[in-house]
């Protein structure tokens, strides 16, 4: 093996189990707002929105992110990723009133902006069979909200909330260290130039490439947001009673979901290799709007099948959508491109959880914040349809790096 092979292939490791845990802090805080609800005096909506502020800054510090990428490569920034985020998060374990939670949270979402419009573009850089990568990548990233979700019942049942936050934040520092490790003793180095080549975009599409996007990627990221803050709760109060509202219970259950739904990245990177992206994106869009009017009117264990199929749907479209999305940028520019993307699909997504916080104090249930969801579903499925056409370039068959 050459040391360009090994250097993809630790730059292919890191960058996958960085997705995994730049999803670990908001699926942790919504299991554990369960139990804070309670301690903090707060209801479940503004419990909720204590995790906003980290929401937003999770999404609209990533062009900057994505800009310093560019110009000082992805080595130093993901190295900056790892700490920051492993001490933010360790942080929140030793916070006691609701402003000090929401500016602990707000500086682990700041630092995990690193992680999407660098450690893509990285992961881009380094592969052969891109939709494949990032579709591995993606099962990565979806496995962050399952092991939290996990992670966070066990441990309150266990030990207490605090410990939710410290004890990943630790195991990030120490994942940090070995990279900042591998990094100086050359093991892993920033590459310049693609491993597999990007075919030329058809001129004059990539302004409506960019347009039908920026539409498709925000309406991508507030159904994912809403129903990851809504789900805990959502599965607390139409499955409670089967599961005596154990937070273990619950959090197992939300971590089921995620689960799937992460390993269905695989499938739908595998599709947009083999047929079209925008054939895979349209689907996925397609199929959620039926699934979410179903999860507005159904209770019982069919609200886990439902939930489970449609959240495997959305992260299904993922892969496809960075393929698109890499297809018309410059290589120059592809962390600051992807850094404008997680502006929408999780600055301005954000949305999805102050509409799951303010829908469900106002009713007290769910209906209509699946219902809204289904219109987004709609509108996103609708434009996708404008993207232009195209037909498969990546390499054929080759194993994935």
């Amino acid at each position: 093996m050459t040391a360009e092979v090994r250097s993809a292939r630790l730059a292919l490791g890191f960058a996958s189990v960085g997705h995994t845990y730049s999803h670990l802090f908001q699926p942790l805080y919504y299991v554990a707002v369960l139990t804070l609800e309670d301690e903090l005096g707060l209801t479940h909506g503004e419990a909720i929105q204590l995790a906003v502020l980290g929401g937003v800054l999770f999404g609209f510090a990533a062009p900057i992110a994505g800009w310093l990428g560019d110009k000082w490569g992805a080595t130093p920034l993901m190295s900056i990723y790892f700490i920051g985020t492993g001490a933010a998060m360790t942080s929140i374990g030793f916070t006691n009133a609701p402003w000090q939670i929401m500016a602990a949270l707000g500086l682990t979402g700041l630092f995990a902006s690193i992680y999407h419009p660098v450690g893509i573009s990285w992961l881009i850089k380094n592969a052969v069979n891109r939709g494949t990568a990032l579709g591995i990548n993606g099962i990565f990233g979806g496995l962050g909200p399952a092991i939290a979700a996990l992670t966070a019942g066990t441990i309150i049942a266990f030990i207490g909330w605090r410990a939710v936050f410290i004890i990943p934040g630790v195991i990030i520092l120490i994942t940090g260290a070995a990279f900042i490790y591998l990094v100086s003793r050359g093991a892993i180095v920033d590459t310049t130039e693609d491993r597999a080549p990007t075919p030329p975009a058809t001129k004059g599409d990539a302004p409506r490439v960019f347009a039908v996007l920026a539409i498709t990627m925000f309406c991508t990221g507030v159904i994912y947001q809403a129903t990851q803050a809504g789900l805990p709760k959502a599965f607390q109060i139409r499955m409670g009673d089967m599961l005596n509202d154990s937070v273990l219970g619950i959090s197992s259950i939300v971590a089921l979901v995620f689960f799937i739904a992460g390993l269905m990245q695989v499938v739908g990177g595998w599709l947009a290799d083999k047929i079209s992206p925008k054939t895979v994106y349209i689907g996925a869009f397609f199929i959620q709007i039926p699934l979410l009017i179903l999860l507005a009117n159904i209770a019982g264990p069919f609200v886990v099948v439902a939930a489970v199929i449609m959240m495997a749907t959305n992260n299904s479209a993922l892969p496809a959508e960075n393929v698109i999305l890499a297809r018309y940028v410059p290589r120059s520019r592809r962390a600051l491109a992807f850094g404008f993307k997680f502006v929408l699909a999780i600055g301005f997504a954000t949305l999805g959880v102050q509409l799951e916080a303010e829908l469900f104090d106002a009713t007290g249930e769910f209906y209509w914040l699946f219902t809204v969801l289904a219109a987004f579903a709609f509108a996103g499925a609708a434009m996708a349809l404008i993207l232009p056409s195209e037909k498969n370039t990546q390499p054929a068959a080759q194993p994935a790096e």
